[in-house]
């Protein structure tokens, strides 16, 4: 690998780290409660805790957070398609 090569992919990866970071904060502060209603009433520890993986997942996220989504996506894969809907569970008291 040329030194050249070398040297574009580590400002690549640092400008997408980068551009993560400034999207984790604005993220972390107003985002992350508009797409999920736990995350809404999370602790300033949690925010903190996910700041590293919104940095790493930024354009999902932004994507997530661009088209409005409010409720997170249901899993897609081969046992929910043959297990079908989920069941509701009756509370008993």
């Amino acid at each position: 690998m040329s030194p050249a090569l070398a040297t574009g992919i580590v400002w690549t990866l640092g400008a997408y780290l980068g551009i993560g970071l400034v999207f984790a904060i604005s993220f972390v502060l107003t985002g992350a409660g508009r797409l999920d209603e736990v995350a809404r009433h999370g602790t300033v520890g949690f925010r903190l805790l996910i700041i590293p993986g919104v940095a790493a997942l930024w354009p999902l996220l932004a994507w997530r957070w661009r088209r409005g989504d409010t409720t997170p996506p249901v899993e897609h894969n081969a046992h929910r398609d043959v297990a079908g809907p989920p069941v509701p569970i009756e509370e008993t008291r």
